[in-house]
């Protein structure tokens, strides 16, 4: 059987591989948007997750004719009052990198105790047939923000993130423990039910 194509939309790579990491064993093929260099840049203009995800499937999938598959996600720290939020690709500015925007987390937070460092990383999934047919899946993973980053995997605000639980950030796990347990592990199982429903309807 032919597989059937997918766009992920999104044109951060860390997060692409992550997604097809987690789907490797479906019969899809996950196309990133390197692949249509053509396609206009969407912005993440609204003030959810949810509306972020589906403006930017949505968009895409109506371009291309194509199931499409996004995600708007960020990082809640109680102490910045919800902030970076729906900023965290942008916080700090459109180009500094993943290690400063984290310095920049942890100067704000320089003089918060541990007790009060609590945060939670929210994903929000969108996927959008051609014909406007809309699904939404959200996962949540709650941790603490370190005093310094740790570990060297994963992308974005993994070494900062630290799970009590596991005794290690995102950034010290490997692959497989940081897809079943994240934010966009759990959002990513629950939409694996509706990628196996539109497979099965091909």
């Amino acid at each position: 059987m032919k597989k059937m194509d997918i766009i992920i939309a999104s044109n951060n790579q860390g997060k692409v591989e992550e997604i097809k990491k987690f789907y490797k064993k479906l019969n899809m093929n996950f196309l990133s948007l390197k692949k249509f260099p053509h396609l206009p840049k969407i912005d993440e203009k609204f003030n959810t997750y949810e509306s972020n995800a589906i403006e930017k499937a949505r968009n895409i999938s109506e371009i291309t004719s194509m199931i499409t598959l996004a995600d708007d996600s960020g990082l809640e720290i109680d102490a910045l009052k919800g902030k970076p939020g729906i900023h965290s690709a942008r916080f700090g500015g459109e180009n500094i990198s993943d290690k400063e925007r984290n310095q920049l987390i942890l100067n704000l937070l320089k003089d918060v105790p541990e007790s009060l460092r609590t945060a939670k990383f929210i994903c929000v999934i969108a996927i959008v047939k051609p014909d406007g047919e809309t699904y939404t899946i959200k996962g949540v993973c709650e941790g603490i923000i370190t005093k310094e980053p740790k570990g060297n995997s994963g992308f974005g605000y993994d070494p900062i993130f630290f799970l009590p639980k596991y005794n290690m950030t995102f950034a010290e796990m490997d692959k497989d423990l940081k897809n079943r347990i994240s934010h966009r592990g759990k959002a990513l199982r629950e939409a694996k039910k509706i990628l196996l429903a539109l497979i099965r309807k091909k």
